[in-house]
């Protein structure tokens, strides 16, 4: 599943990863945080929608647009 900078705010049109809570290769859960955002105008945690090992795309401190896959979490069976 490709992970996507969300769209926090009507009028957001990019953030900024500011922090990753794993790393490459590591297990992440649905629901759990997965990633500091950074808008203009607020800083939020977004939560792993799905569970699965990460593939982080667009490290800490990158800027991306709305929509941008930013990372994947793959299914694996040793990710529980």
């Amino acid at each position: 599943m490709d992970v996507i900078l969300p769209r926090i705010d009507p009028e957001m049109t990019e953030g900024t990863i500011v922090k990753w809570y794993k790393k490459t290769g590591e297990c992440v859960k649905k629901g759990e945080a997965l990633f500091v955002l950074e808008t203009g105008k607020v800083t939020v945690d977004i939560e792993a929608p799905e569970s699965g090992k990460l593939t982080i795309i667009m490290d800490a401190g990158t800027t991306a647009s709305v929509g941008t896959v930013i990372a994947r979490i793959d299914p694996d069976p040793g990710c529980v």
